[in-house]
């Protein structure tokens, strides 16, 4: 039945007004949000908007992590008829320009002094911005902007409001249907400007109880929002799955303290990008090695178990009673103590996407219980295209095409996708939206991919990427960038990489190490360090490097299609990459031309032979400062492999 987010919230109240909605971790102490009290502050809060001048079919940014206040205010823009933009909280002042002035917004809800500190600074280059609501008050005491006011003014303003007109907010939520706009998402914005994703109540929706009819959801699945809201992939698990389903959204007290509620909550149901997950599993590694040897050795032992035996039992395949009875042993011992301490002890269903996933990753966690799977999807698609079957969880796959989607491979190998959860539009774009929606209904993913015998899709890269070697030995060879970064970051020591080589000779990459595990590394090898960049630079980093970009090049010998993809030289940077340069998106996607644009110098010293090659950069810092940090980068050469050819 086609409905509107306010009209199930409203239909949740009515049914289990005591049952929990929401809980919110703060000062140490979880408090809960009942459906009943969740429903009563979204009417105050939009009576309060409504009298603050709000209209039906206006934008209103919302900007802050995971709070209920936040949510209740998204709900109650929908009710009035307004479109809500969450942004990136921790997207600098000015990224935020271009969304605000784009959708023409007079309204902003925020969390807190920093985000009210970032739209005052922007405020003259946004005219509209009239009205800046906050939640938390904490040194905003002494401000005195126009249209600046707390959302406990907005709230008292509204309960008044509700009061003389008890049937107001009721008759509000009547007047929205299914196909009104719902809410619009900003795109990362990798070679551009972002473009306004537009979502109607149908499209977010249609998608969320697909997925949760795949995996069979209730209204006793519990999930943490740690992730940012403005990142569709978090607000369809956390708002639009969350009303469908009725299920208890938990949202921690900071990104610091995220690892320990996560323990203390124990969700069903989770969702992450690859990286937490490396982040988690690096973790643990680093802690097993500083281990003594006793503890090292039965873990190591039984993890041996846990990776024969375990991917088989999550499949539902028969193994033998010996290796059945170490693994329920090895359960006792390792692996049920190590799903509790990544908070993981009850977690049903954990699906990653957003980025390839390394197969020893993926099998490590289907290994010791954790029903991990895949998902593919994006914010045009309102997420959920393709999922794994509980059963049938594949490294190299992102799963079968769900309920109400229609999947076909164009001629270049692109992916094109038709489903009720489509965008409608990009916002005053008709240029952009014509160019990915075509007259029938297909969407055009710029994935180039294919779907194997048994129905499942790979993705190969995104096709704009997807290049071809010029020149050398392996002329006219596929060059897929994405698939030979992704197999670098399955290695713990590697956390970001930047892969040149299309129409050139042979392929070359930047790399970034994962300070943490590196450090680690050196520490247990008393290799001394004096941060990032020198730890960066030491000739036994670069050796560690050198062997993990050696293992890929003999993998990818063994792929006819990318053998001439291996890499032949290799940097590792002065410093980590990062969005506030502007290398990353907010979502944590390489911006590759932008980076090659910025490190001409050392794509040149790559290309060109060289051993080593100064760079110096300008660097941002936290507290808005900018300074830079230089260095001469040593250049490494990598052994490749002739290409394994396949038994005849």
């Amino acid at each position: 039945m086609q409905t509107t987010f306010p009209r199930l919230l409203l239909k949740h109240a009515a049914e289990r007004p005591d049952a929990p909605a929401m809980r919110e971790k703060e000062y140490g102490i979880w408090q809960a949000h009942s459906w009943a009290g969740m429903a009563a502050l979204v009417e105050h809060i939009a009576c309060g908007m409504h009298h603050a001048g709000l209209q039906r079919g206006e934008h209103m940014v919302v900007v802050g992590s995971n709070r209920p206040r936040l949510y209740a205010t998204m709900l109650a823009a929908q009710s009035l008829g307004a479109i809500p933009i969450p942004l990136y909280q921790d997207a600098v002042a000015a990224e935020c320009v271009f969304p605000i002035t784009n959708a023409d917004v007079r309204f902003a809800m925020v969390e807190d002094q920093e985000q009210v500190d970032k739209l005052l600074e922007i405020r003259d280059r946004c005219p509209d911005l009239s009205n800046i609501v906050f939640d938390d008050p904490r040194g905003l005491r002494n401000y005195n902007e126009p249209g600046l006011v707390s959302l406990d003014q907005l709230i008292a303003a509204g309960k008044a409001f509700a009061l003389s007109q008890p049937g107001w907010f009721r008759a509000e939520v009547e007047k929205a249907g299914p196909d009104d706009v719902a809410a619009m998402f900003f795109t990362s914005g990798t070679t551009g400007n972002p473009k306004g994703v537009v979502h109607t109540h149908n499209t977010l929706l249609d998608r969320a109880r697909a997925g949760a009819d795949f995996d069979k959801l209730t209204s006793q699945e519990e999930v943490l929002a740690y992730l940012p809201p403005a990142w569709i992939g978090q607000n369809i698990f956390s708002y639009a799955q969350w009303l469908a389903c009725g299920y208890v959204v938990n949202c921690p007290e900071s990104a610091s303290t995220v690892t320990i509620d996560l323990k203390e909550v124990g969700p069903t149901y989770y969702f992450a990008p690859p990286r937490i997950f490396e982040g988690l599993l690096t973790t643990v590694m680093i802690r097993m090695e500083d281990a003594g040897r006793i503890k090292r050795g039965m873990f190591d032992f039984f993890m041996a178990v846990a990776k024969r035996v375990g991917p088989d039992r999550m499949d539902g395949k028969p193994v033998g009673a010996l290796q059945a009875l170490l693994y329920g042993l090895g359960n006792l011992m390792v692996y049920g103590p190590l799903r509790n301490t990544l908070g993981f002890s009850r977690v049903r269903v954990a699906y990653t996407a957003g980025e390839a996933i390394g197969p020893d990753l993926f099998t490590f966690y289907r290994s010791i219980g954790i029903n991990m799977k895949q998902l593919y999807g994006s914010t045009e698609t309102a997420v959920f295209v393709c999922l794994q079957p509980d059963n049938e969880a594949r490294a190299d796959t992102v799963g079968v095409p769900i309920q109400g989607v229609q999947i076909k491979v164009a001629d270049n190998g692109e992916i094109l996708v038709k489903s009720a959860g489509l965008l409608k539009e990009y916002y005053k774009n008709p240029a952009a939206t014509a160019e990915v929606l075509t007259a029938d209904g297909w969407y055009h993913t710029s994935d180039a991919g294919f779907l194997d015998a048994s129905g499942h899709l790979k993705i190969i890269d995104r096709v704009k990427d997807v290049g071809r070697i010029r020149g050398g030995a392996n002329d006219g060879a596929m060059f897929a960038p994405k698939y030979v970064e992704n197999k670098l970051k399955f290695f713990p020591y590697i956390k970001e990489v930047v892969a040149y080589g299309d129409g050139r000779e042979k392929v070359c990459v930047f790399i970034n190490i994962d300070f943490d595990a590196v450090g680690n590394w050196a520490e247990r090898r008393n290799l001394p360090y004096a941060g990032y960049t020198d730890l960066a630079q030491k000739p036994e980093v670069y050796q560690l490097i050198k062997e993990c970009v050696e293992k890929v090049n003999a993998d990818l010998s063994a792929d006819t299609l990318l053998a001439g993809s291996q890499v032949s030289r290799f940097l590792v940077l002065h410093k980590e990459l990062d969005a506030d340069d502007g290398e990353l998106t907010r979502t944590n996607k390489v911006r590759r031309g932008f980076i090659a644009d910025k490190y001409l110098p050392l794509v040149d010293a790559l290309y060109g032979g060289k051993a080593e090659q100064f760079i110096e950069t300008v660097v941002k810092f936290e507290d808005g400062r900018s300074g830079s940090v230089s260095a001469t980068l040593k250049i490494g050469d990598s052994q490749t492999f002739a290409p394994v050819k396949a038994a005849a």
